[in-house]
């Protein structure tokens, strides 16, 4: 049983803005979709940069009257200066296939303190956008529907265990397992499996095994 993918939870479609786009069309994008940035993409709607709020504040920082930067750093006096997404743009965009693992994507939007992160498809097309919130998403998920995909996807056909056996429980997303099965390895892979359904906050592991048949399980 896989875990989510980026596609499963990226929001789709994704406003963007063409290099040439005015100084003014990008705030009033921001500003009617309610984002803080805007991905800019060539012809072939492959990122190129991203525009983002504190892009377009600079200009607020400009002083018409003293030919020199008022800011440190001249980068940031420039983009005060600029007119179009081209000018205006930061060349890195930080994206993510979309056939990719969602957990790992959550990890990057984490540790490297990013907003979101723009999904692109095997040709470098963007197809979506993952923000947080998308990923959040996923713990409003219902309790009876975390319980039904345990049961299905981990129990049954993931170590075919007897129904029977093993109850589930659900409570605010938090899952717990009890019950009896034959091996170790068996519990520990049920419970790294119910950790990767999506919505579920913590997994409680109260199953016992009959037979101790070694090292732990490793993820799969």
């Amino acid at each position: 049983m896989r875990g989510p993918l980026v596609s499963d939870l990226m929001t789709r479609p994704v406003v963007t803005a063409a290099p040439g786009t005015p100084f003014k069309e990008l705030v009033l994008l921001l500003a009617e979709h309610g984002i803080a940035a805007i991905p800019v993409v060539d012809e072939h709607r492959r990122p190129v940069g991203v525009v983002g709020e504190s892009d377009l504040l600079a200009r607020h920082g400009r002083d018409a009257h003293r030919p020199q930067p008022v800011f440190r750093k001249r980068r940031v006096w420039t983009k005060a200066q600029g007119l179009s997404a081209r000018e205006l743009m930061t060349r890195r965009v930080p994206t993510v296939g979309k056939d990719e693992p969602a957990a790992g994507a959550a990890r990057r939007l984490v540790e490297a303190d990013l907003r979101c992160l723009y999904v692109v498809d095997g040709a470098g097309h963007l197809v979506g956008v993952l923000a947080r919130r998308d990923v959040l998403r996923a713990f409003l998920r219902p309790d009876d529907e975390i319980k039904e995909t345990v049961e299905r996807e981990v129990l049954q056909r993931s170590i075919w265990a007897d129904p029977s056996a093993v109850a589930v429980q659900v409570d605010d997303g938090v899952v717990t397992l009890s019950g009896v099965i034959d091996r170790r390895s068996e519990v520990e892979r049920a419970e790294w499996l119910t950790g990767a359904v999506p919505g579920v906050v913590a997994v409680r592991n109260r199953m016992k095994y009959t037979q101790d048949d070694g090292a732990a399980a490793e993820p799969r």
